[in-house]
């Protein structure tokens, strides 16, 4: 997507970012750029306000939490891919290397 104008950051930056933007799971400095770009682009700015109404659904939707087992392997496997360590049921990037074990 884009308004055609241009912005110091491209629409396309700004869409790939939204969620993290509405997690605020961003850096003060991309945060501003974003709200800047938001500001200037009514487009971008329709997409973050739906994109934000949807969030909110979903949240006032979800009343049940997660099994604390649940939570306690997503956690553990998260913990494992940050650390670049094998994950079980993880895809093989290299399918020769499957048929050599």
């Amino acid at each position: 997507m884009s308004c055609g104008n241009h912005h110091e950051t491209p629409c396309a930056d700004v869409l790939d970012h939204l969620y993290e933007y509405l997690d605020n799971e961003m850096g003060e400095g991309d945060c501003a750029k974003l709200r800047q770009h938001l500001d200037e682009c009514s487009p971008c700015l329709d997409m973050y306000g739906l994109e934000a109404a949807i969030k909110a659904l979903v949240k006032r939707s979800c009343c049940d939490t997660a099994p604390a087992d649940l939570r306690g392997k997503v956690l553990a496997r998260i913990d494992r891919i940050r650390a670049g360590l094998p994950v079980e049921g993880e895809l093989l990037a290299d399918p020769a290397a499957a048929t050599q074990e």
